[in-house]
């Protein structure tokens, strides 16, 4: 065998040694670094329920118009509560005078003199007469314009301005009003006020009725749509419940995938409300003085909901996300629950039960 070395290498080039190789910089990767010799890679596991389909864009759009149906019944709620609050304390704040006109009297110094008993009681701050201009302006929708009150029976009145949180003893003054001026009345708007309260708390009972029937709508339209999937991915349920998975671990990749669907659901309900009352503020701003905004105002009230308004859209928001979780926590306990109770008994073998 020839060892000679080939000719086109010199002897200093046979003998020197070969330098070491330059290390190179290590490059910087985003995503996970490569397994190590002798480690195993876990591939990341697939969600149970697929993240979109068209089950799940219905539902949200349901969840959407539920959620904006809520938060719409509690703003009108608020803003009826409001009206008639406001409705309530001026009418609490005044009582009011009537002197029946009458041949044997001088209507001016009975006026003038039902004032100064008036304002003799405790719990009375001040006291105004009507003059005559001013009654003819409150019967002028009524009677028109041009009229002359002394061809009229019409009585006259005296406002009185009350303390709300220490009213004088109307009984007492009622008393001495009519053994003093037997033409006058006095009219302490109890009678308004009591329909008042009555109708706000009627008003908020309906409000909370909607709502719950709002809310129970939805938890029958969540339930449905669980055991819909339930149904469409038994299979993989009841594979990964026959290798080992617990009936907690499926019920929380449920109750992920319809958390998700319902805050987005709520979330565009929540804001399409919020901003539908935002608008009707608006609008009801730049059409001040005008009559539509006027009558829209005494019939309905400012279009406000406050701060407390929006806070309650938002919890509203909260509860049905958290409300759509739950049952759907519960409906899929229960669903594999039951497919345990028909692998123990062998005489049925229908699988997932029916609705």
């Amino acid at each position: 065998m020839n060892n000679r070395p080939p000719p086109s290498q010199t002897p200093s080039q046979r003998t020197a040694p070969r330098p070491a190789p330059a290390a190179r910089a290590p490059q910087r990767s985003d995503g996970p670094p490569p397994p190590r010799k002798g480690e195993i890679q876990v591939r990341p596991t697939g969600a149970i329920l697929p993240p979109s389909n068209i089950q799940g864009n219905a539902l949200m759009v349901v969840i959407a118009i539920m959620a904006f149906l809520a938060c719409l019944t509690l703003g009108a709620v608020s803003m009826v509560r409001a009206t008639a609050a406001s409705w309530q304390s001026q009418i609490s704040r005044e009582v009011t005078i009537q002197i029946k006109p009458d041949d044997s009297i001088d209507m001016n110094q009975a006026l003038t003199r039902a004032r100064d008993l008036a304002l003799t009681f405790v719990g009375t701050k001040s006291g105004q007469i009507v003059d005559e201009a001013a009654t003819a302006r409150l019967l002028e929708p009524w009677l028109g314009s041009g009229l002359d009150i002394n061809d009229l029976p019409v009585p006259r009145l005296v406002i009185i301005t009350i303390d709300e949180n220490n009213p004088p003893d109307f009984a007492a003054m009622r008393d001495l009003l009519t053994s003093q001026i037997p033409q006058a009345f006095l009219d302490d708007h109890r009678t308004w006020v009591d329909r008042l309260v009555s109708m706000a708390r009627t008003t908020v009972l309906i409000g909370f009725g909607i709502l719950i029937l709002v809310f129970t709508a939805m938890v029958l339209t969540v339930i449905f749509a669980t055991r819909g999937a339930l149904s469409g991915n038994r299979h993989i349920i009841e594979v990964l419940h026959f290798v080992g998975a617990e009936s907690p671990f499926v019920a929380r990749e449920f109750q992920k995938h319809f958390l998700k669907i319902s805050l987005k659901g709520s979330a565009v309900g929540s804001v399409a409300a919020a901003s539908l009352f935002a608008l009707a503020s608006f609008w009801q701003d730049q059409r001040l003085a005008t009559p539509q905004a006027d009558q829209a105002t005494a019939l309905f009230g400012r279009f406000e909901i406050g701060f407390s308004g929006y806070m309650g859209i938002f919890a509203t928001m909260i509860v049905i996300a958290l409300l759509t979780t739950v049952t759907a926590r519960l409906t899929v306990m229960r669903a594999i629950y039951e497919i345990d109770q028909i692998r123990s008994d062998p005489s049925r073998t229908d699988g997932l039960p029916q609705d």
